[in-house]
């Protein structure tokens, strides 16, 4: 992370996946005779894997011959030979710095790269690493459909991305399940012939059957050596944790005592003492209401935007919502803001081409320069009119200004805003740990 986040210090010796990266945690070494891939080799790998055909036009009948290969599929997850980690490890090279003509699609207008992008290469990167993970022996077009489930977290620890310095993603599967896989990922910047950390990043993505509509069994994971049954048992306590966090939801139970006090005293605050009512608000000094602080936008998903399973590419999805997140706490920051962290992004459901994707930024909790961003994307079907909500994702932004209290007005945008300060915690304690 930076200013607030302890900020790792630029490496001296070339970086190896053995030291920490901006999580604090240790990762082994697994980039001994690893050729990097090219990024614009990574969706063209996946087309291969899957069978997927480059042109729309083919989709229907690839889908057809995708539903032959469900016999492929294993009838139990012992049936699988176990695998390693350095089994699905991958390197991929962005060379911004030595080749010029690839920074256009990744220039943002203060002349750093567009995070967006970068979400799009995280994403389709975790799938080759998963696919990688359960490769079968002979070479054959894979039974499984490997999807984004969730993005766990990315943490940050540099303010800025350089456009003219090459890039490296590294990747592997850290834990196995029996249908998940988490994926833990790095990407690092070259300085000064030093590759040194940008992020890292822990997606989950789920194995499903040939036409995506059931859960299939993937390649049990076999740890080697203390760092490798760390990461393994920290994708354990990963899991735990998800499932406690969402136990925990406003959405299923009330606010704890202290939530209750916070939003009582918030409440009180904007009483107007010249009254004896509850209904008279007052907006306090250097605050905005979260009803004035939201943005909202459209996509019309063409097909262009598809990934190998002809459905809208999760990455695409990312960016569009990071994008809009991102113009949500410039408008309410008054200044250029920095993305810190990215937690919680749920894929709740697949979005299809010519789908109509309503997304709806909102501010939901300030403190100091931070702004923590919500975005919730639906489709609307024209047919039955009515909306699904498919994702929800979670920016937390830091403003170059200390920026005015959010204040909630109604019931719901007081859940909105401790949910909100609920994802702020969480993303400050990554950033703090050792």
């Amino acid at each position: 992370m930076f200013l607030t986040v302890r900020v790792r210090a630029v490496l001296k010796t070339p970086y190896v996946l053995g030291r920490s990266v901006a999580s604090g945690t240790s990762f082994p070494d697994m980039a001994e005779g690893h050729v990097p891939i090219h990024v614009n080799d990574v969706r063209s790998r996946l087309r291969a894997i899957v069978g997927a055909s480059t042109n729309w036009s083919d989709h229907v009948q690839a889908m057809k011959e995708r539903r032959s290969l469900q016999s492929l599929l294993a009838k139990r997850q012992e049936d699988l030979p176990p695998r390693r980690m350095k089994d699905s490890y991958i390197e991929v090279v962005l060379p911004l710095g030595s080749q010029p003509e690839l920074r256009e699609k990744y220039l943002n207008v203060h002349n750093s790269v567009r995070f967006g992008r970068i979400l799009e290469d995280l994403d389709s990167l975790g799938v080759l690493i998963c696919y990688t993970h359960t490769k079968a022996e002979a070479p054959r077009t894979s039974p499984l459909s490997v999807v984004t489930a969730m993005v766990d977290k990315i943490d940050l620890c540099k303010k800025i991305i350089h456009p003219d310095c090459d890039i490296k993603f590294t990747g592997n599967v850290s834990w196995v399940g029996k249908t998940s896989m988490e994926v833990k990922m790095h990407m690092l910047q070259l300085h000064g012939g030093v590759y040194s950390p940008v992020l890292d990043a822990t997606f989950v993505m789920v194995a499903r059957d040939p036409e995506n509509k059931s859960p299939a069994f993937v390649n049990p994971l076999i740890p080697e050596g203390p760092e490798e049954e760390n990461l393994f048992r920290q994708g354990e306590m990963n899991k735990t944790r998800r499932v406690d966090f969402s136990t925990v939801s406003l959405l299923k139970m009330a606010p704890t005592a202290d939530e209750r006090t916070v939003v009582h005293d918030m409440f009180l605050s904007t009483l107007d003492t010249r009254t004896v009512s509850f209904r008279s608000r007052v907006l306090p000094t250097d605050s905005v209401w979260m009803e004035d602080a939201k943005l909202k936008g459209l996509e019309i998903c063409h097909p262009q935007e598809r990934n190998i399973f002809n459905r809208i590419f999760g990455g695409f999805l990312m960016r569009k919502a990071f994008e809009l997140g991102w113009a949500t706490a410039c408008t309410f920051g008054g200044s250029r803001p920095y993305v810190v962290a990215v937690d919680d992004i749920m894929f709740r459901k697949p979005v299809e081409i010519g789908s109509l994707l309503f997304l709806a930024s909102q501010v939901c909790y300030t403190e100091g320069t931070h702004i923590q961003v919500r975005v919730h994307t639906e489709v609307f079907d024209p047919q039955t009119r009515k909306n699904s909500t498919t994702n929800i994702f979670h920016f937390t932004f830091m403003s170059e200004n200390e920026v005015p209290q959010i204040i909630p007005k109604t019931y719901g945008e007081s859940m909105l805003y401790l949910d909100g300060k609920r994802h702020y915690n969480a993303a400050m304690k990554n950033a703090s740990a050792p």
